[in-house]
């Protein structure tokens, strides 16, 4: 039996089929100008046909969220929160809710509800969960100050941590890597986090995002690259 893990980004689609520990098969799908509307769609119910699917994985990273402290429950107001970071339908995404107890915080979010539904009618068990909650778990922080990047295809995740306290989570579109540049150096000064005691580590697609890197190192004193997404295995972050 197998397993199918879907990546959903805000343009495109990503999903690997593994079996245990080995992944079988992997492929990547983004919208382009010349794409039908219901391009993604197309493609995600090709990948629900996959034949011998014990489980499926939906991580999604799609900006449509708001960050609050763990056991916040006025889920009424979820999606008026996520309202004030992104434009957003109520009738057509489903309000979801990733808890990250590491860190004491959790994410309501949304999800496609035409989407959630097909995934759902598939009739097999669904572990849905954000990408913000996921990269959280991955890293591993110290007592520094730190800014841990996640890259994906045109957006990244990007999060500030002092210790183990988080200073800022965000997850926005790249359309350019010098104003992603210009967004980071301005977030630091917001924050108060000097550029020569702060550390940098950066995962995710770092030689689809190589200038951005070349133009980082040019400015930060501490950078590290924890991994470049390997085909057929480090995309959805493990």
């Amino acid at each position: 039996m197998r397993n199918l893990i879907l990546l959903f980004t805000k343009d495109g689609l990503q999903y690997q089929i593994a079996k245990g520990k080995n992944i079988i098969d992997e492929k990547a799908f983004f919208k382009t100008r010349e794409s039908s509307g219901n391009f993604i769609d197309g493609e995600l119910s090709k990948a629900l046909c996959e034949t011998d699917l014990k489980e499926v994985y939906v991580i999604s990273a799609i900006n449509h969220f708001s960050l609050t402290p763990e056991g916040f429950d006025r889920h009424d107001i979820g999606m008026k929160m996520i309202s004030l970071n992104a434009q957003i339908d109520t009738e057509k995404e489903e309000l979801m809710l990733s808890i990250n107890k590491k860190y004491g915080v959790q994410f309501y979010y949304t999800f496609p509800k035409k989407m959630y539904l097909k995934i759902k009618e598939k009739k097999l068990p669904v572990h849905f969960n954000f990408s913000g909650e996921k990269f959280l778990n991955r890293i591993q922080v110290s007592s520094k100050k730190e800014i841990h990047i996640n890259l994906y295809h045109h957006q990244c995740e990007f999060l500030a941590l002092s210790g183990r306290r988080i200073i800022l989570y965000n997850n926005l579109d790249i359309n350019s890597e010098v104003d992603f540049l210009y967004f980071i150096m301005f977030t630091l000064s917001k924050i108060g986090f000097g550029i020569s005691e702060t550390y940098f580590y950066v995962y995710g697609e770092t030689t689809e995002n190589d200038t951005f890197i070349s133009e980082l190192k040019k400015f930060v004193k501490h950078l590290k690259i924890v991994f470049d997404n390997i085909h057929k295995k480090n995309f959805i972050m493990g």
